[in-house]
């Protein structure tokens, strides 16, 4: 029955920008844009275990309301989880066990638009000053690790930051190009209005104030000299792991790759020896 219901809803969205795409690119854009900043399911399940024993913390920022934990104040090398878009940080709740058994601080907060924070739509703009404004209030942060969107919003947050030879950081399949993200959407809603497309960059533009390729994580690893792990799945269908061996052709010193085969998206992070990797790493 789920399956049957998410499959009229697509269905109707696609009718939906074929028929507005016609009239009006303008408006097609508009609305394509809303669509793609926000999340369609909200991670609101039992807090696990591990999230009961947290110290629970809440901050208003740029009109939302955010939520989050923190385990170990002020005892440890200080880690930062950052989760991707549709997620949450209680997904990540065997990575807070791993760091904890090392001696690390964790602080772990839901994005805007996210888990139990407030919001119903976000962008990397935004994103990525809500990681600054967890580095410049409960930091410094010396060890990040973010997985798909969150790995986006990481790098453009590093790049404008003080740096700090003192990081590591993870990315765990991370979107590494926008670009490649709007033409996976454009392709999922079957719009193929070039007049809607370039409004739609226009959008982005006025919004985020820099193009479309501003938003990469290629742009922004010049001002990331720190060491970085980088995993990625060959079978990743979300963030394709062809924009990230682009990054790997590189062969920039500091960065190290780890290519799984099998595990997608998703599972990626959720694998107990990708886990063993990145908690070694940090």
């Amino acid at each position: 029955m789920m399956k049957l219901v998410q499959k009229i809803a697509v269905g109707y969205i696609r009718k939906k920008f074929s028929l507005l795409s016609a009239i009006s690119p303008r408006k097609t854009a508009e609305q394509a844009f809303k669509l793609f900043s926000t999340p369609q399911r909200r991670t609101r399940g039992p807090l696990p275990a591990i999230f009961t024993e947290a110290e629970k913390l809440h901050f208003d920022f740029e009109g939302y309301h955010i939520a989050g934990y923190r385990w170990n104040k002020d005892t440890g090398r200080r880690v930062l989880i950052i989760h991707g878009f549709e997620s949450s940080v209680i997904n990540f709740d065997q990575y807070v066990q791993s760091l904890l058994q090392k001696g690390y601080e964790v602080l772990a907060f839901d994005a805007p638009a996210h888990g139990r924070s407030s919001g119903k739509q976000v962008n990397a703009v935004v994103f990525s000053n809500f990681i600054r404004h967890i580095h410049e209030h409960y930091g410094p942060v010396h060890s990040f690790m973010a997985h798909s969107f969150g790995g986006l919003c990481l790098c453009i947050a590093l790049a404008e930051m003080k740096p700090d030879n003192n990081r590591r950081i993870v990315l765990i399949a991370p979107a590494t190009e926008t670009a490649t993200a709007i033409r996976h959407f454009f392709h999922f809603i079957r719009l193929k209005n070039d007049k809607a497309r370039k409004e739609f960059d226009n959008i982005i533009t006025r919004v985020g104030g820099q193009p479309v390729a501003w938003f990469s994580i290629g742009r922004t690893l010049e001002q990331i000299p720190n060491p970085v792990l980088w995993l990625h799945d060959e079978n990743d269908q979300i963030t394709p792991l062809s924009d990230a061996l682009k990054i790997k052709e590189r062969n920039l010193p500091n960065i190290r790759f780890v290519i799984t085969k099998g595990l997608g998206h998703s599972r990626i992070y959720r694998d107990e020896e990708v886990r063993k990797e990145v908690v070694g790493f940090l």
